[in-house]
């Protein structure tokens, strides 16, 4: 216990290090809409300045990340791991924000999940001692580094999928090669159906990998996993019926003895649209041999959105449990308004989300004053550009600031690199660092 303790300690005094050395980076250029003013102070300081978004010198477009919802959305999934006795390793890859990161595992978080090679190096960067890798990885320069990260850090636990004979293959080879002395921890991923992602397509060939893991001494059979957001035309009943044969692999390998050296198993699944479903499966495991980690690995939620996940979060199927909040607001502004039906204003592809849906008009605010977006609606993104439609209510003119709601944050985080996170009165008091 004691030994756990201190590598913790060790652990959170290299990651609170780490993000220190964020705060020293230095506000330029390369950071869309910050104030111009704010050149050569470190982001420390331009933060500790608590800045107004609106009045103090921001420009636009500029990116928001509301602190209070923020708060929220951290908190609520917290609470509904522990309440459905799950693990949570949030999906990284939605933010590759570190200060993040650590937000999530101050909220209870496991670890992070990941999904490729350059993603799990920024994580360890940052301190990050558990990694759950969401895909296949045969890349033999990465699987050397990874094989050093494990020999280097006995406190560091890394698990990543295999789907295919010729996978557990090339791993091992590679491996052997880097002269690894830890195994690497690998989970067979069941493929949520044809016409799915990654993933085997059937039992049977699930067992002839697990047979070929249990032959390589460089890999650790740990349990199984998928992604349930895979199955074909998904209903709550096809998502559960994927997740029972996902949670009958794990039990008939462990009555097949496949974990016998192991202190706990791990069974995986878990998007932003079914989570509920897993935790519903999940808690139907029978006993088995060892303790089981149900690890689930949303990542969405932290910022949720204004579209795509609105729509289809658990928490609208289940109103009990709670509510997520959509925490982004692109803020741009009315550049052009050639004709009394249409308006642009000066967001478009290079900024705001838009391969699901397009963003959505929300806020108008003019001279200090906010009201809501009536008739206004986006129609289009071309690369700097959002083509507005308005009705008569659409009252807009140039120079009106224009908030905007995002769908879909994977594909918002990766268009900035340094985003405020914003009171409700406007108060800036961190900016987000991503790293895509």
């Amino acid at each position: 216990m004691a030994a756990g303790n201190a590598a913790d300690r060790s652990a959170a005094a290299r990651q609170a290090q780490e993000l220190d050395r964020l705060a020293q980076e230095r506000v330029d250029h390369r950071f869309k809409g910050l104030p111009p003013d704010a050149e050569g102070l470190t982001v420390g300081e331009l933060a500790a300045q608590r800045r107004n978004l609106f009045t103090d010198g921001f420009t636009t477009p500029v990116l928001a990340l509301s602190a209070e919802r923020l708060e929220h959305n951290l908190a609520l999934m917290e609470s509904y791991s522990e309440r459905h006795g799950l693990a949570f390793a949030p999906h990284g890859k939605t933010s590759m924000a570190p200060q993040l990161f650590a937000r999530q595992m101050e909220h209870g978080a496991w670890g992070i999940t990941l999904a490729v090679p350059h993603q799990v190096r920024v994580a360890r960067a940052f301190g990050v001692e558990r990694i759950f890798l969401a895909n296949e990885l045969v890349d033999a320069a990465a699987l050397r580094w990874i094989a050093a990260e494990l020999d280097a850090d006995p406190s560091f636990r890394f698990i990543c999928y295999v789907d295919s004979e010729a996978g557990v293959a090339l791993m091992d080879a590679a491996l052997r090669a880097a002269g690894a002395t830890r195994p690497v921890d690998v989970v067979v991923e069941l493929g949520a159906g044809d016409g799915a992602r990654t993933g085997v397509r059937t039992e049977a060939e699930c067992v002839e990998i697990a047979n070929a893991v249990a032959a390589a001494d460089t890999l650790r059979l740990v349990g199984v996993a998928g992604y349930e957001g895979e199955v074909p035309d998904a209903t709550s009943e096809r998502v559960e019926a994927w997740l029972r044969r996902l949670t009958t692999l794990l039990v008939e390998f462990d009555k097949a003895n496949r974990f016998a050296d192991l202190d706990e198993v791990v069974v995986s699944a878990g998007g932003s649209a079914w989570f509920d479903a897993v935790a519903n499966v999940f808690a139907e495991l029978p006993e088995l041999s060892l303790p089981v980690l149900k690890l689930l690995r949303s990542g969405a939620y932290v910022s949720h959105d204004d579209g795509h996940y609105r729509h289809l979060t658990p928490f609208n199927r289940v109103p009990d449990e709670g509510a997520l909040h959509p925490a982004f607001r692109l803020w741009t502004q009315v550049v052009s308004r050639p004709t009394p039906e249409q308006a642009f204003t000066n967001a478009g592809k290079r900024d705001a989300a838009y391969d699901i849906d397009l963003p959505e008009a929300q806020v108008v605010r003019r001279g200090g004053v906010e009201r809501a977006a009536t008739g206004v609606t986006v129609t289009g993104l071309s690369d700097q550009h959002a083509w507005v439609r308005t009705t008569p209510e659409g009252d807009l003119a140039v120079g009106d600031w224009v908030g905007l709601g995002l769908s879909h944050p994977c594909t918002s985080f990766d268009k900035w690199q340094l985003i405020p996170l914003v009171e409700a009165d406007g108060t800036v008091t961190d900016y987000i660092r991503t790293f895509f």
